[in-house]
């Protein structure tokens, strides 16, 4: 089992930038993928971002060219790079490996 702990969420406004983290408690290189999700209020979990271990990254339509994920693998960490924040981005986003999910972290975009 391996630990996520996610953080770097809050409260910004529209157009506003936030960077989330995911520290993982094992080495992040054992995983093919690494991801974010985000689930919203009566919504249900959606694919946000995900890395592989060769660097290649796959983003979401609705974030796409707004949204950067990268890793760190000596620091076991993968990000969430997110700009030009909308309203409908705000959610708990979520850091996956595998089977492993985190705790998320809450992100809202409100003026």
């Amino acid at each position: 089992q391996t630990e996520l702990v996610e953080s770097g969420g809050g409260l910004v406004q529209p157009g506003g930038s936030l960077r989330l983290s995911c520290a993982a408690s094992r080495r992040i290189s054992l995983f093919n993928v690494m991801g974010w999700y985000r689930q919203a209020p009566g919504k249900e979990r959606e694919f946000v971002a995900r890395i592989t271990t060769s660097g290649s990254t796959n983003y979401a339509d609705s974030v796409k060219g707004r949204f950067t994920i990268s890793r760190d693998i000596a620091k076991n960490t993968v990000w969430l790079q997110m700009n030009s924040l909308k309203p409908e981005d705000t959610a708990v986003y979520y850091c996956n490996a595998y089977q492993n999910w985190g705790q998320g972290t809450q992100v809202t975009v409100s003026s």
